[in-house]
């Protein structure tokens, strides 16, 4: 079982920064690919990023490419979402979700709570 907790969401300015962490519990995280997935009011929930389980292979949705950066400390069991210039539709619960394989395929098996990130114009 993998426990996933999320933070770092909050309110700020349309170009502007935040950074999501996510704290991985389990000694199996090293192994585990994860992704950082978002889901607006209305909207259905929507992959961001993803990591491989060592790093070497990101993956990014095209609307947030080139402002957003995943990567991942094994030895702090931590995932993190780097996320600049930020838009007002960026605004979103934002899911920590764990793979309990190496690579990013299919349905991730564990998820976070959710932290809210709000952009304002």
């Amino acid at each position: 079982q993998v426990q996933l907790v999320e933070s770092g969401g909050g309110l700020v300015q349309a170009g502007g920064s935040l950074r999501l962490s996510c704290a991985a519990s389990g000694r199996t995280f090293r192994n585990y690919a994860m992704g950082w997935f978002r889901q607006a009011p209305g909207k259905e929930r929507e992959f961001v990023a993803g990591i491989s389980w060592s790093g070497g292979s990101t993956y990014y949705a095209d609307s947030v490419k080139g402002r957003f950066t995943i990567s991942r400390d094994n030895a702090e069991n931590t995932v993190y979402l780097q996320m600049n210039s930020l838009k007002p539709e960026d605004t979103a619960v934002y899911y920590c979700a764990a793979y309990s394989r190496r690579y990013i395929s299919g349905t991730p098996d564990y998820w976070g709570q959710g932290t809210q990130v709000t952009v304002s114009s």
